[in-house]
């Protein structure tokens, strides 16, 4: 189960909305499994298609894991057309990502205001959904 706090997922949320009709990407980053602070990146593509997240930026995030000993915990996009479910392209990109949750926000237009939040778990190609239980948090 991932535990989201409300927080987090509003700034997702507006975050995906923001970059609409481009996807957006972004991560929680933690210990223990437990998101502390949110990281928002720059989709390379910017396309409403996929993302790549921008290599300078996701060069300099890891090396700040590294001197804050934290992980990422979640790594989240949107798909601004299709549903929030782990597309082809996710689940083989998602090699590079070992151990963290999926959050994938749908903001396609038959939405209209509102958004479709999930969170999977992707391990060796096999998409596993997982509940996602909004906390007040820090």
């Amino acid at each position: 189960m991932l535990q989201l706090p409300e927080k987090f997922r509003d700034a997702i949320v507006a975050h995906a909305r923001r970059d609409h009709p481009d996807e957006a990407v972004g991560v929680l980053v933690g210990r223990e499994g437990a998101p502390e602070r949110m990281v928002e990146l720059t989709n390379a593509e910017r396309s409403p298609t996929g993302f790549v997240p921008d290599s300078g930026e996701w060069l300099r995030l890891h090396k700040q894991l590294d001197d804050d000993d934290a992980e990422i915990v979640v790594l989240y996009h949107s798909h601004t057309m299709t549903e929030a479910y782990p597309s082809r392209t996710d689940i083989r990109w998602s090699a590079n990502t070992p151990g963290v949750s999926w959050l994938l926000v749908s903001t396609r237009p038959e939405l209209g205001d509102e958004v479709e939040l999930r969170s999977f778990r992707i391990d060796g190609g096999t998409v596993t959904e997982e509940p996602v239980q909004l906390v007040a948090g820090p």
